[in-house]
């Protein structure tokens, strides 16, 4: 299937992220990465900041597709076991540069973090309110050493093996074998 051009200039746009951070993100620099003219990049984005909005859905959506993949089945069918599974695989197993700065940068615009918010509303138990249930503590304890693990990945030059992350995605999902509905 061909991609989209939108899909292309937002790949590249993520590339630039990666590369060069969120600030570097500008009609001129996408539009080189992505090989097309600026005028190319304002028929589809009438502003940065349109743009940006766009790089944080489409990097979102990207995120949410892989646990819904590895679930085999979107949030709204999947239980809480199921849905918290996914997370941690997905967040063990993938790091960008790219997302983690995205986040950070979104983190102080409301409307930047409602993309990443929301996949995370579906797909990862929120903080206990209580400390009274042990099983609600593990589950977000495994939500924070996934969420750890893909930061560490995100921080750090260095890659982990990929048996050793597999190993510790295992080991984080393991711990969720109790009945968590």
């Amino acid at each position: 299937m061909r991609t989209s051009k939108r899909t292309q200039i937002l790949e590249a746009a993520a590339r630039v992220v990666e590369r060069e951070g969120v600030k570097s993100v500008t009609f001129d620099s996408v539009a080189a990465e992505a090989g097309l003219t600026k005028g190319g990049l304002l028929y589809h984005f009438a502003s940065r900041d349109d743009l940006v909005r766009a790089i944080h859905q489409h990097l979102a959506d990207q995120w949410e597709a892989q646990m819904a993949a590895v679930a085999g089945k979107p949030a709204a069918e999947a239980d809480a076991a199921e849905r918290l599974a996914a997370y941690t695989r997905v967040a063990t197993q993938t790091a960008t540069r790219a997302e983690l700065l995205l986040m950070l940068e979104g983190a102080t615009t409301a409307e930047h973090l409602a993309p990443w918010n929301a996949v995370i509303g579906r797909w990862a138990p929120p903080p206990p309110t209580s400390t009274d249930d042990p099983a609600v503590l593990d589950r977000f304890i495994a939500r924070l050493a996934a969420d750890g693990l893909w930061l560490y990945e995100s921080l750090t030059a260095e890659r982990l093996d990929p048996a050793l992350r597999q190993a510790i995605a295992e080991r984080i999902a393991g711990t969720l074998d109790h009945d968590v509905r």
